[in-house]
């Protein structure tokens, strides 16, 4: 038998995890937790990041993002060069494989926000739409995460622009 301390641990953890995790479905497609990074003060950009799982038999794919916080929204990928550089580039689309998770993240797929209309604050959720070729237009929540710094990092100092 639970005691009563288990018994209201486990109704508080019950009410808890639905705050926290926020995944969306349309069809074949779930959306794993939207989430944006809190960017600097004055920052005009930000990050959109995400994963999409196709639990389908056939492809789709992600084709646009749309959001009343910023000006624009675009799906772009990092590409990487054999200097060692890194560049952000538009795509029109990304393939969601059937039976396999597109993860969009630092690095790889992600969305950008561009011309913030105002400051992101940590802990906020900021509504949009995610346009996908078959499945259509889902809407889904952003939730505004507060950055961690690294160990040591002076604060104010070793921030950069994401653009």
């Amino acid at each position: 038998m639970f005691s009563n301390l288990t018994r209201g641990l486990l109704l508080a953890v019950s009410f808890a995890v639905p705050a926290f995790a926020h995944d969306y479905k349309i069809g074949d497609l779930s959306v794993a937790h939207p989430a944006i990074p809190q960017p600097m003060t004055r920052a005009m950009t930000a990050g959109g990041f995400f994963a999409v799982t196709n639990t389908g038999t056939e492809a789709d794919r992600l084709i646009g993002v749309e959001v009343d916080f910023a000006e624009r929204a675009e799906v772009h990928i990092t590409e990487h060069g054999s200097d060692g550089s890194a560049k952000m580039v538009h795509v029109e689309a990304i393939d969601l494989p059937a039976g396999e998770t597109v993860a969009f993240e630092r690095g790889g797929y992600h969305v950008m926000f561009m011309g913030l209309k105002s400051g992101l604050e940590a802990g906020s959720r900021l509504p949009g739409v995610l346009i996908f070729d078959k499945a259509g237009r889902l809407e889904v929540e952003f939730a505004v995460e507060a950055v961690k710094k690294p160990a040591g990092e002076a604060k104010g100092k070793g921030g950069h622009a994401h653009h």
